[in-house]
C-alpha cells in the first residue's frame, strides 16, 4: 500500500507538470501558436485521462487484495512511465512553440529613396539600388533582432514632415539620412537629439574628420547628426573642352567661353533655378560668391549681400547670362541643366561632388559613351581622362570657394528604436559596408577618414577630388544664419531677378531689400 500512495504522488507531480508546460507556451506567432494549442490540447487529454485512472486506482486500492494490489502497483508503473512520456511530449511541444516566437523589431528609415523603384531613369536610381542592396544584408546579419523596413520620402518633404510628426505627436522613424544644410530646420523644432554622449563612445569617432563634426554640431554644442560623408562642391570639366583645365581667374574664364560659345558649346551649365525652396542658393551661386571673397552673413545671424565682393560676384554672374555662355536649362528647374553636361554640350557644370550619383549617362565630346546608366560612368570617364575635377576661378587675391556639406543620420525626437538606430549607424560605419555607402548614396568624401584605406575607395575619383580641393577654401553657405530655409529662398530669389528677370535692376538695392527681409525677423 505504500508504495501505491508514494506512485500517486510521482504521477500527480507528472500531471502537473505536464499541465504547466502546455499551458505556459509564450506568445508566438501563428504558426507557433497552432502547433502550442494542439500540444496542449493532447497534453490535457492525457491528464484528465490519468486522473480518472488515479481516482479508480485509489478507490480500488482502499478495498484491494494482496493479488488486487500487486496487479493495481503494475498498472501505477505503467501509468507512471506513460506520464513521464507525456512530460516529455509536452516539454518538447512547449521548446518548439518557444523557438517559433517572433522577437524581430521592425526598425523604420526615412529616406528620400525607394527600393521598389526599379526605373533605371529614376533621379534616385542610386540610392534606390543602394537600398534593395542593403536592407536584406542587414535584416540578415540582425535575424531575430531588426527588421528594416523603410519608407520613401521626397526629399523636399522630408524633414518638414518630421517636424510635423514630432510637433503632432504622431509616430516617426527610428533612423533619418539627413543633410548638415537642413539641421537648422529640425532642431529648431525640437525633431532630432542630440547623440553626441553615445558618438564619442563608439570607436569610429576618432577618425571622423573635424569639419564634419563641426558641420553636425549646432550653438548649444549638441550633435544632431552622425556625419557619414563630405560633399564639398567642385567643378566637372569635359578635358578635350577645357585642355588646359578650367580657368583660374574669370578674366580666363571669359576669354574661353567666347572660344567655346564660337565653336557651339556653352562654357557652363548649373542650377539656377528658384526651385526647390531657394535650393540654388547652396550650389554654385554660393561658389562663385565665395570664391570672389563675397558672403551670405555677417557672423552674428544677419543676412548680408552687400559687399563689394559679392556685388561683383552678381556683376560678373549677370554678364554671363546676357552673353549666353549657359543654356537656358540652368533657369528650368529640375536640374534638366545636368543634360547640356551629359551630351557634352556644356563644357563643365559646378556642382556637389556627390554630382556623379546623378549627371549619367554621358557621352563625351569625341563621342565616347558611358552608358551603364549608374554613377560608375562619371567614374569611369573620370578614370578615363575625359573627365576632370577642378575648383571655381576666383578673381586675383582671393581663394577659390566652394559648398561644404554633410550628409548622415540622424535619431529623431520620440523614435521607439534606438537601439535599432545605433546599430544601423556602427554598421554601416564598418569598412564591409561604409564604402557602399559613399559611393552610392553617399556621393561624396568619407566622414570617417579611415574608410579611405579601403580598396574601394583608392581610386582616380578620389584622387582627382583632392587635388580639385586642395586649393579651395570650402565652407557651409549659411554661416550663421540661423533661419537657413528662408534665406535660401530669399538669397536665390534676388539673384534669379537680377540675372534673369530683371537684369536692368539695381543690384545694391534688390540686396538691400533682400537683407531687409529677412532680418525683420531677427
Amino acid at each position: 500500500m505504500k508504495k501505491i500512495k508514494t506512485l500517486l504522488v510521482v504521477l500527480v507531480f507528472a500531471l502537473l507538470a505536464i499541465s504547466l508546460a502546455a499551458c505556459t507556451a509564450p506568445e508566438v506567432d501563428t504558426a507557433a501558436q497552432d502547433a502550442a494549442v494542439k500540444a496542449a490540447a493532447e497534453a490535457q487529454a492525457k491528464l484528465e485521462d490519468m486522473e480518472t485512472k488515479l481516482a479508480e486506482a485509489q478507490a480500488a486500492a482502499e478495498s484491494a487484495s494482496e493479488d488486487e494490489l500487486a496487479a493495481l502497483e503494475a498498472e501505477l508503473e505503467a501509468a507512471q512511465a506513460a506520464a513521464e512520456d507525456a512530460k516529455a511530449a509536452a516539454e518538447a511541444a512547449a521548446a518548439e512553440a518557444a523557438a517559433m516566437v517572433n522577437t524581430e523589431v521592425d526598425f523604420v528609415t526615412w529616406y528620400q529613396y525607394d527600393e521598389t523603384n526599379e526605373d533605371p531613369a529614376s533621379d534616385e536610381r542610386v540610392g534606390n539600388e543602394w537600398l534593395r542592396n542593403t536592407i536584406p544584408q542587414f535584416n540578415e546579419e540582425f535575424d531575430g533582432q531588426w527588421n528594416w523596413i523603410n519608407r520613401f520620402k521626397p526629399w523636399d518633404r522630408l524633414y518638414q514632415e518630421l517636424v510635423s510628426a514630432v510637433i503632432a505627436g504622431n509616430h516617426v522613424p527610428d533612423l533619418i539620412e539627413i543633410g548638415s544644410g537642413n539641421l537648422g530646420l529640425v532642431v529648431g523644432n525640437g525633431a532630432v537629439q542630440d547623440m553626441r554622449e553615445w558618438a564619442e563612445q563608439q570607436e569610429w569617432y576618432a577618425s571622423l574628420d573635424p569639419s564634419a563634426l563641426a558641420s553636425c554640431t549646432m550653438p548649444d554644442g549638441g550633435l544632431y547628426c552622425v556625419p557619414i560623408v563630405l560633399r564639398p562642391s567642385v567643378v566637372y570639366v569635359w578635358a578635350d573642352h577645357y585642355p588646359n583645365g578650367f580657368p583660374d581667374t574669370p578674366e580666363e574664364f571669359v576669354t574661353e567661353a567666347e572660344r567655346l560659345k564660337a565653336e557651339g558649346v556653352f562654357a557652363w551649365t548649373y542650377f539656377g533655378s528658384t526651385a526647390y525652396g531657394g535650393n540654388g542658393t547652396s550650389r554654385m551661386v554660393w561658389t562663385l560668391i565665395s570664391s570672389f571673397g563675397g558672403e551670405y552673413d555677417d557672423g552674428e545671424g544677419n543676412l548680408y549681400l552687400t559687399s563689394p565682393e559679392t556685388i561683383a560676384a552678381i556683376e560678373f554672374l549677370r554678364m554671363t547670362v546676357a552673353e549666353g555662355y549657359n543654356p537656358e536649362t540652368v533657369f528650368a528647374g529640375g536640374f534638366v541643366e545636368e543634360d547640356s553636361f551629359k551630351d557634352a554640350s556644356a563644357a563643365a557644370i559646378p556642382t556637389g561632388l556627390f554630382g556623379y550619383r546623378y549627371i549619367n549617362p554621358l557621352t563625351a565630346p569625341d563621342g565616347t559613351a558611358y552608358d551603364k546608366g549608374s554613377y560608375e560612368d562619371m567614374l569611369d570617364a573620370i578614370a578615363a581622362g575625359d573627365v576632370i575635377l577642378d575648383h571655381m576661378f576666383a578673381p586675383e587675391g582671393q581663394v577659390p570657394g566652394c559648398n561644404n556639406d554633410v550628409n548622415g543620420f540622424a535619431i529623431p525626437v520620440g523614435a521607439q528604436n534606438i537601439d535599432a538606430a545605433h546599430d544601423f549607424i556602427n554598421w554601416v560605419m564598418t569598412p564591409e559596408q561604409s564604402p557602399a555607402y559613399v559611393l552610392g548614396p553617399g556621393g561624396g568624401y568619407p566622414a570617417n577618414k579611415a574608410m579611405l584605406e579601403t580598396p574601394e575607395l583608392d581610386q582616380p575619383f578620389y584622387h582627382a577630388a583632392e587635388v580639385a580641393l586642395e586649393d579651395s577654401a570650402c565652407s557651409p553657405w549659411y554661416g550663421s544664419l540661423e533661419r537657413r530655409e528662408e534665406a535660401a529662398e530669399i538669397i536665390m530669389n534676388a539673384v534669379y531677378k537680377l540675372i534673369k528677370e530683371d537684369p536692368n535692376a539695381d543690384i545694391l538695392t534688390e540686396l538691400t531689400l533682400a537683407e531687409e527681409a529677412y532680418n525683420a525677423g531677427n
